[in-house]
C-alpha cells in the first residue's frame, strides 16, 4: 500500500492550514510534521528516525533559513526522503540552486491542490514533477544555445593573411610566405579592416583570437 510520510515546512498560515486539511483527508498520506521554518523542523529531529519521513514539502521563502539552505539539513536527517519545493519563486537561480542542493521537484503555489496531491504521488512512485512554467525554464536552460554567426566571411587568401599576421609576421614576410607582392598584402589588409570595421593590427589580432572572424 502506498504511504507518504510527509513533513510540511510552510510559513504562510492560510496555505499551511489548507495543506494540512487536504492531506489529512487522504489515507495514503501520513502527515508527520507541519512547521513554519527549517529551524523548527530541525529542532524536532530527535523525535524522528531517519525512515519516519519519506517526503518533505518545503517552501523557499521562509523566516530565518531559506528552504534552499535547509535542503542539505533535511537530507542529512532523512537521506531517503524526497524534497519537493513548493513556492512562489520562479527565478532560474532559485530553481537550479534547489535542484543542485538535492530537491527532486519544484512546484509553484499556483498549482491546484488536486494537482499538488497528484504531483506528490508521482514523486513517491519514483518520478519528478515540475510545474509547467518551471519545466519550460529548465528546458530552455539546457537547450542548445544558437551559435554566434560570424560577422564576415573572409576569402581563403584573406584568412591566410590574417593567420600570418597573428603569427607575428610583417607584411613583407607575409608576402614572401604567400608568394604575393607586399602591395597585394596591403590591399587585402585594407579590405579586411573595412569588413571588420577596425583600424589597427592589434584589433585584427584580438578579433582573430576571440573567434569573431
Amino acid at each position: 500500500m502506498e504511504q507518504i510520510n510527509l513533513a510540511i515546512v510552510e510559513d504562510d498560515p492560510v496555505i499551511k492550514e489548507s495543506l494540512e486539511s487536504l492531506f489529512q483527508m487522504n489515507k495514503a498520506i501520513n502527515l508527520k510534521s507541519s512547521v513554519t521554518s527549517v529551524e523548527s523542523f530541525r529542532d524536532n529531529f530527535d523525535n524522528f528516525k531517519p525512515t519516519d519521513v519519506n517526503m518533505v514539502l518545503l517552501d523557499v521563502g521562509l523566516p530565518g533559513m531559506s528552504g534552499i539552505e535547509g535542503i542539505p539539513i533535511v537530507k542529512k536527517k532523512f537521506p531517503d526522503a524526497d524534497v519537493v519545493m513548493f513556492t512562489t519563486y520562479e527565478e532560474e537561480e532559485k530553481i537550479f540552486n534547489a535542484l543542485c542542493n538535492g530537491a527532486c521537484s519544484y512546484i509553484t503555489k499556483r498549482t491546484s491542490l488536486s494537482k499538488l496531491t497528484e504531483a506528490l504521488f508521482t514523486v513517491y512512485r519514483g518520478g519528478s514533477y515540475m510545474s509547467p512554467s518551471i519545466a519550460r525554464k529548465v528546458v530552455q536552460h539546457f537547450s542548445p544555445k544558437p551559435k554566434i554567426v560570424k560577422e564576415t566571411m573572409l576569402t581563403q587568401r584573406q584568412q591566410e593573411i590574417v593567420d600570418s599576421i597573428v603569427e607575428g609576421l610583417s607584411y613583407k614576410m607575409v608576402a614572401d610566405k604567400l608568394s604575393i607582392s607586399i602591395d597585394t598584402v596591403r590591399d587585402h589588409i585594407k579590405k579586411i579592416y573595412r569588413m571588420l570595421h577596425i583600424n589597427s593590427k592589434g584589433e585584427l589580432i584580438r578579433r582573430s583570437l576571440d573567434g569573431s572572424i
